[in-house]
This record gives C-alpha cells, structure tokens and sequence, in this order.
C-alpha cells in the first residue's frame, strides 16, 4: 500500500503550484499550519544546495479535533504533510500523506475511519490538481 498519493504538475512556478495546492486544501477545508522551506533549510544549517522543496503542514481542524478525542498521542502525526517539490525541467510534484497508510499501527477503528475520511480529502486534493 503507498503511503502518499501524488501528482506531477508541468507549466508553472514553484509558487504558483503552491497557490494551487493550498486553494485545493481550502476547498476540503485544510488550512497550512506551517511550510518548511527544505532548500533554505538544508542551505543555513548545512550549507548544502538542495532542489525547491516545500513541506506543507494541513489540518482540517475538525477531523483534527475528533482524532485527538479518539487517540490522544494522535498529535505525534499531526498535522498532515503534503509535500511540492522540483522535479527539473518545469515539472513540480505535489504528494500528500495518506493518513490511513500511516496509522495502521494503531489499533483504534475508530481512528482509522477519521483517518480514512482525511485520506479521501487529500486525494481529492491531489486528483484536483
């Protein structure tokens, strides 16, 4: 089972997919908690070059609430990582967590439903891309 589901965008900026990726979230009712830029990262505290690669933090909160009423350590996956990164050549690809795929370590069924509900908004997301 993949642990992500993606898509490859051809034709624009970084920022522009990034738009786009975060215009589809809203529409499933996710909001970006946090954006980690890898590339400016790996440069300060590595000085290293790295391809654009930015780590989108989603959370729709009221799947969120009812996640962490249901499993408490829950905030250890939280929130959802989607991920936009260059792949060359005006290719980007979005990739977002299939949250189902990463808490089947968890015995909770009612967990692993909020977590299915998540998946199926975030490959919405992905597909409208």
């Amino acid at each position: 089972m993949a642990y992500y589901f993606a898509k490859t965008i051809q034709g624009e900026d970084m920022e522009s997919v990034i738009d786009r990726v975060t215009q589809a979230l809203s529409a499933e009712s996710f909001g970006i908690l946090t954006q980690i830029d890898v590339r400016a990262t790996m440069k300060q505290k590595l000085d290293m070059e790295f391809r654009d690669y930015r780590i989108l933090g989603a959370c729709n909160p009221p799947l969120a609430h009812q996640a962490l009423e249901t499993e408490d350590k829950i905030g250890t996956m939280l929130p959802c990582n989607v991920i936009v990164q260059d792949q060359g050549e005006g290719r980007y690809e979005v990739a977002a967590i299939d949250p189902a795929a990463s808490m089947q370590a968890i015995d909770n069924p009612a967990l692993i439903r909020i977590a299915e509900e998540v998946g199926a908004r975030l490959k919405k997301v992905v597909d409208a891309l």
